[in-house]
């Protein structure tokens, strides 16, 4: 009883924290860094419902990433349509594609799924870059709107975004938990640990793939639409990426695959690396981050496969009696 009560005063002083963290620092670039947190700590869990609790590794993500991004950005500038309704326009797109995607790819197991889902990404960035009509390598610009919460876009302070993302990551997190806590994450983790015995048990392993994959891509797609709206501008170079495809695998790997909490400490260590970086070093240090996340990742593999998340477990079990 005294554990649970202290693990709740703690999400609750995080969470008084995270709200005040803005009206304290008001400078934007404090307030850039956390919505930067937050929306790939979003990304990370995005991930891990595919890649952690399902054991799919995914590598492809930056297809509903952009989906989400172009979807909502189109329907506005094409058709009026609000940034909101766009937002789950283009979350419901990527869970089709997720089928169309999965269908086949489910098919193959192992660094073979893994290199199809590269595979489908970069067919997918390379068509944007021909596709004239949305623009093409030249991307889109958003029009400049009223600031208002229905359109989406603030001009003067970055405030409103802040506190978007945040509402955005702490529906992943509510998300997350559910399934860490249900039937489904059972599945997930039982296909995750033994594809041939969690068929033998009766689950329907194509169908929880499924699930998971579909889950995974919509929050994606989320991210990337609140992106677009955020920074006024894509392009397939920004919203395609095979690094976005990455960096949430990696996010998740440093924090813990397959737990709730692993992707936001991964978020939490790596984007301000990645952030702080490219303002210390600009142009001339690029790929820094880069060397950085390798290093990282390359430490936590050999010493603690379970990611950060496991090195705590393993710290508080030495401090057991």
């Amino acid at each position: 009883m005294k554990k649970n009560t202290y693990q709740w005063f703690l999400l609750a002083a995080g969470v008084a924290v995270l709200m005040v963290y803005p009206l304290v620092l008001k400078l934007p670039f404090p307030r850039h860094l956390m919505i930067m947190i937050f929306l790939y700590a979003t990304l990370g869990l995005a991930w891990n419902m595919i890649g952690g609790y399902a054991g799919q590794i995914s590598l492809g993500h930056a297809v509903y990433f952009g989906t989400g991004a172009y979807t909502s950005t189109l329907l506005l500038m094409k058709l009026g349509v609000s940034p909101w309704a766009g937002m789950l326009v283009g979350g419901l797109l990527s869970i089709g594609l997720a089928f169309l995607i999965g269908y086949p790819c489910f098919k193959l197991a192992g660094h073979y799924f893994a290199i199809a889902t590269i595979a489908i990404g970069e067919i997918a960035q390379h068509w944007m870059l021909n596709w004239d009509w949305a623009g093409a390598a030249v991307g889109l610009t958003l029009p400049i709107l009223p600031e208002s919460l229905i359109n989406l876009q603030f001009h003067t302070t970055k405030l409103p975004y802040y506190y978007i993302a945040l509402a955005i990551f702490a529906l992943t997190i509510l998300v997350t938990y559910a399934i860490d806590r249900s039937k489904l994450g059972y599945y997930f983790k039982a296909i995750k640990g033994d594809l041939e015995a969690a068929r033998s048990l009766g689950i329907n392993v194509a169908r929880y793939k499924f699930y998971a994959l579909a889950l995974s891509a919509f929050f994606t797609s989320i991210c990337g639409s609140f992106y677009a709206q955020y920074v006024l501008f894509i392009d397939p170079d920004s919203v395609f990426p095979l690094m976005l495809s990455i960096i949430p695998c990696l996010i998740a790997t440093l924090g813990g695959v397959g737990t709730v909490w692993g992707p936001v400490i991964g978020a939490y260590i790596l984007i301000p690396i990645s952030e702080f970086t490219r303002i210390h070093f600009g142009g001339g240090g690029k790929g820094t981050d880069l060397i950085i996340y390798g290093f990282l990742i390359m430490i936590i593999s050999i010493y603690q496969p379970f990611g950060v998340i496991g090195l705590t477990k393993r710290f508080r079990k030495k401090e057991q009696p």
